[in-house]
């Protein structure tokens, strides 16, 4: 029977963390029915969010952290991650598929989260984003 999750945590800027945080959001989303590739999806663009806002946000900073909110119902999931970094505006990042940028590194995240989360929100001077990923009705 699906239960309903809402949780609030407070991590430190250790890359250790994102495993810990993917683990504990994939067994909310296993226990309200989310399929495999609604997980796959989910855990990907986690990772890239968190480890963007404990290294890239926070700088790695042992004194900084990383607040994150979420809840799981059956239909929805939605997330809340702020660093106390000095934020970024996302337009200012270089389009990864523009020729020019083929071959740089930088915006791949940024485009893996928006393409795998059904709503991508920067908020602020960028250093808060909400995400939602609507569970998708056919995953198995």
């Amino acid at each position: 029977m699906p239960t309903p999750v809402q949780t609030d945590l407070t991590v430190p800027s250790e890359l250790g963390e994102v495993r810990r945080i993917q683990g504990e959001i994939k067994e909310a989303l296993q226990s309200n029915q989310f399929g495999d590739r609604d997980l796959f999806h989910i855990e990907l663009a986690l990772e890239e969010a968190l480890v963007n806002a404990i290294k890239h946000g926070n700088q790695l900073d042992p004194d900084k952290k990383v607040f994150v909110r979420y809840s799981v119902i059956p239909d929805r999931f939605d997330i809340r991650i702020e660093d106390q970094g000095d934020g970024f505006c996302p337009e200012d990042v270089p389009d990864p598929t523009a020729i020019e940028n083929l071959e740089r590194p930088c915006g791949r995240g940024l485009l893996m989260i928006r393409s795998f989360m059904s709503n991508v929100t920067y908020h602020g001077k960028g250093n808060v984003v909400t995400m939602t990923k609507h569970r998708s009705p056919d995953d198995e």
